[in-house]
């Protein structure tokens, strides 16, 4: 890693390298797990497909000759993940063609690598801790992302609520439906067993998980911390004093806010008696 002269803007730079090298190291630690996923994963396939052709040959074609679309399905199979095979051993184990990055790396390794990576980030950003001003400044430029991020999670729960509601409801009304229309109910009975089925687990699934009070909150969270940093920026009540003050009272708040949201979600998590327990 470089090492950069003494400054401000130096230490943000070095920061930055860090970061990166953490993010980078975090990707390659995915990228070895499905390269070796893929190593070991086609490799007991081709040995699973090979077997099962032979059991089937001969369980199934004891005393006669297995049809050739059974052969030919099997060796299909086993041609293609025996060149999937292959290409992967090549891409581990040659040593001039590789396209693997962290070929020969284990996985436990890049974690290691990864720990220390952060380590020296956390030392860094230890020995270089701006002022209390500039660190709630930067605290402030930081919640666009948060916000965003509660708005996108809240319209994925809402989604999630509305497609289970709509599933309860198209699903009762086919009920009635289909009773209506084949009496007896045969051959509609297995369709009556499907739709109560959906009905049953799209509403335990809204009860359970409740979606729709997920969504609730977090749009009330981002919404109550997006009226805080307008009302810093316009310097309206409650910030209408001094700089340093105005950030103080607005880092706090907005942890208030953050730690309430995390209580809601742990009592939504909990069942409905040890909801009213905790609160």
């Amino acid at each position: 890693m470089a090492k950069f002269m003494a400054g401000p803007s130096n230490t943000t730079e070095m920061l930055i390298q860090y970061r990166r090298e953490v993010d980078d190291l975090k990707q390659r630690i995915k990228n070895r797990r499905i390269q070796t996923a893929g190593l070991y994963g086609t490799s007991i396939l081709l040995v699973t497909a090979v077997s099962s052709w032979v059991f089937v040959s001969n369980f199934f074609w004891i005393n006669s000759k297995a049809p050739g679309e059974v052969h030919f399905s099997f060796f299909m199979i086993s041609a293609v993940l025996a060149g999937a095979t292959a290409l992967q051993v090549a891409a581990e184990f040659h040593e001039e063609h590789s396209i693997w990055k962290d070929r020969k790396t284990s996985v436990r390794a890049l974690r290691l690598d990864l720990e220390l990576a952060e380590e020296r980030r956390v030392l860094e950003a230890r020995n270089s801790t701006p002022e209390t001003l500039n660190r709630q400044a930067s605290y402030k430029e930081r919640l666009p992302g948060e916000v965003a991020r509660l708005r996108k999670e809240s319209r994925h729960y809402r989604r999630i609520h509305l497609f289970t509601q709509w599933l309860v409801f198209t699903s009762s009304a086919s009920i009635t439906a289909v009773t209506a229309w084949y009496d007896p109910p045969q051959p509609g009975k297995g369709v009556l067993i499907a739709l109560g089925f959906i009905v049953t687990v799209a509403t335990g699934v809204t009860g359970y998980f409740k979606p729709r009070e997920r969504a609730f909150n977090l749009q009330q969270t981002a919404d109550s911390i997006e009226q805080h940093s307008t009302a810093l920026d316009l310097g309206i009540s409650p910030y209408t004093h001094d700089e340093a003050t105005n950030l103080g009272n607005f880092a706090a708040t907005v942890e208030g806010l953050r730690a309430d949201q995390r209580m809601r979600e742990q009592q939504l998590d909990q069942p409905f008696q040890g909801q009213q327990e905790v609160i």
